[in-house]
């Protein structure tokens, strides 16, 4: 099954599509899928309300859809976590987890405008698996514990400001990875208990219909659980929070391709987790 927020900005209520492809409304089981939601068990309330048959099909024809968490308290982003793009951005391959944060308003829908920043030169894409916490992460001592913390998976483009991030800023990487609509997010939340192996999806970008990104989640440098136990071991993370993984190479920041600019189109998809798209516009 996949949980989904549907609706216009700000007025998004929570859907369930089964493995049929019907959408039922979740409005009985939570106002919304949100930390509250995943900590209390609502992905097993779901299952069970799907298998009781007690949800309304419905109807979803030109709703838009939003990001499929409400509001994550934080946003944390792992970076150089492919070989490959270290080598293209010119870095050694990190010994440990390089971690930044993004605002968490930069969080939109998975095909809502990206707003290229005013004093953007260098606005770039990438595609990269997003793990969704849900239930609290402290000091786990184990991949396994640290995987049970999990609730779900989508995906995510981690546009950046290449720019801000690494000359205006001096470095100060959450400069360019804050702009607004900077994290698009979607289109669904698909339950960590239906990815068997989140080490081996296949991921890949577009830009206006040219491929650009095509690896694999097998080849990062640090797996998802060994993310998230480091993780916790300098901050405790809580259900609703966003962690993006880090992304393969084939972005602009290579030189190989030219970045990106009002009128664009990016395209991200993720094996098993889905496809987004978004039209670059000025802010």
């Amino acid at each position: 099954m996949e949980l989904l927020r549907l609706g216009a900005v700000g007025e998004e209520r929570p859907y369930v599509r089964a493995t049929d492809g019907t959408v039922y409304d979740l409005s009985s089981v939570t106002a919304d899928i949100d930390g509250a939601f995943l900590a209390s068990d609502g992905i097993a309330r779901t299952r069970s309300a799907l298998e009781a048959g007690s949800l309304p099909a419905a109807s979803t024809e030109g709703l838009r859809v939003g990001a499929p968490i409400a509001k994550p308290g934080a946003v944390v982003c792992i970076g150089l976590n492919y070989a490959a793009h270290a080598a293209e951005s010119g870095a050694e391959p990190p010994k440990n987890p390089v971690v930044f944060y993004k605002h968490p308003n930069t969080v939109v829908g998975p095909h809502d405008d990206i707003l290229v920043p005013r004093s953007s030169t260098k606005t770039d894409w990438e595609v990269e698996l997003a793990v969704v916490i849900g239930k609290t992460a402290r000091y786990l001592n184990t991949d396994e514990e640290a995987l049970a913390c999990i609730a779900g998976y989508t995906v995510s483009n981690d546009v950046s400001e290449r720019a801000l991030q690494l000359e205006v800023s001096g470095g100060q990487w959450s400069k360019g990875k804050s702009c607004e609509t900077f994290n698009p997010l979607g289109p669904a939340l698909v339950p960590a208990d239906e990815i068997p192996d989140p080490q081996a999806l296949a991921l890949k970008s577009w830009v206006n219909g040219e491929p650009r990104q095509d690896s694999n989640t097998r080849d990062m440098i640090f797996s998802v659980a060994a993310l998230i136990r480091d993780l916790s071991q300098y901050m405790t993370l809580d259900p609703g929070d966003v962690v993006n993984t880090g992304t393969p190479e084939g972005v602009a920041l290579s030189g190989r391709f030219p970045y990106l600019t009002p009128g664009d189109t990016v395209e991200c998809e993720i094996e098993h987790l889905g496809k987004q798209s978004q039209t670059l516009t000025k802010a």
